[in-house]
């Protein structure tokens, strides 16, 4: 019976594949009724590079059904087997192999009725998506539990040990139960991502109004400087020194706030000269954190000793004092 090392795929028994040829060696019988055993590989490896520690216990056994449009082989899965005694001779897997039994710790009715949950959730989920059309026939084409998993098997966060942690599971409700995390797992992260995808779409769009805005307002405030030249004087004067001043952030956007103010009341205004006063003051003050000067301590204590008479007796009794 041929034996094939496969990584990073979740088989489980009575679930239809479709394999390519060239995942078949040439010398390696692919025809209708032919059986194969597959062994899982814990890591991705070069094709007959394997060693036996490479490869995890429980496998499964399958039966080759057809060829289907020439190039693409369809293989059914059978039983869960356990293989022992493996050797790699010359790139070619031997190992001793044993069905693996179930738990049957589930009756036919709770099967369907846990499938019949688990499709309903998927359909209902599917159902925001652009692509939900097509999943949907996608997910009722499944026939069981098995199937599902399988067929969902590659858009799941499941890694290697995942998907073997699946198949091993001897208990049928156990396996249930990790397929059903699987999948609810799979949704829960798919609505945060799109949560999150349309938050940050909203934030960009905010983002893109903001500056349609403010491109606008630019638009109509030259508007109004064409009509009122006589306010641009002193408008164009406090934006050079409101630029210029080295305000911290609060007090820029305040002093903003009152020039915006100025701008749109005008000379005529009442409080206008009020505003030119506030923005005069606050605009004078110092807002620049000053750099201090390098003091020499050598320099100092000459210009001291030169101009005061009696320096070096009061620092020798000082020190007298300290000791």
């Amino acid at each position: 019976m041929t034996i094939r090392a496969i990584y990073n795929t979740l088989l489980l028994p009575d679930v239809s594949y479709y394999f390519k040829k060239d995942f078949f060696p040439n010398q390696e019988p692919v025809h209708t009724g032919a059986d194969i055993l597959f062994m899982l590989l814990k890591n991705e490896k070069e094709d007959g590079n394997y060693t036996p520690e490479d490869f995890y216990p429980i496998g499964i056994s399958a039966r080759i059904e057809g060829d289907s449009e020439g190039d693409t082989v369809h293989i059914r899965t059978l039983d869960r087997m356990d293989f022992s005694m493996v050797e790699i001779e010359n790139g070619q897997i031997n190992a001793a192999a044993a069905i693996r039994p179930e738990i049957q710790d589930m009756s036919e009715e709770e099967e369907k009725e846990e499938f019949g949950k688990l499709r309903t959730a998927l359909l209902k989920f599917v159902q925001g998506y652009q692509w939900g059309l097509w999943a949907r026939s996608f997910i009722l084409q499944r026939k069981n539990m098995n199937d599902l998993v399988c067929a969902l098997s590659d858009y799941l966060n499941l890694s290697p040990d995942d998907k073997y942690a699946i198949l091993a599971a001897d208990s049928r409700r156990e396996r249930y139960e990790l397929i059903t995390r699987a999948v609810n797992e799979f949704m829960e992260l798919s609505k945060v991502a799109e949560e999150a995808k349309t938050a940050q779409k909203d934030n960009q769009e905010q983002l893109y109004r903001e500056a349609a805005l403010k491109k606008q307002i630019d638009y109509l405030q030259k508007e109004l400087d064409d009509m009122h030249p006589e306010n641009v004087s002193d408008v164009r004067k406090f934006e050079k020194k409101i630029a210029s001043s080295g305000m911290n952030k609060e007090a820029k956007q305040e002093a903003e706030k009152v020039l915006n103010r100025m701008r749109q009341e005008g000379k005529e205004s009442h409080e206008y000269g009020m505003l030119y006063d506030y923005l005069d003051f606050v605009t004078s003050l110092s807002w620049k954190t000053p750099r201090m000067p390098k003091i020499d301590l050598d320099k100092a204590q000459a210009v001291l000793d030169e101009e005061h008479y009696g320096l070096k007796k009061v620092n020798a009794n000082f020190a007298k004092k300290l000791h």
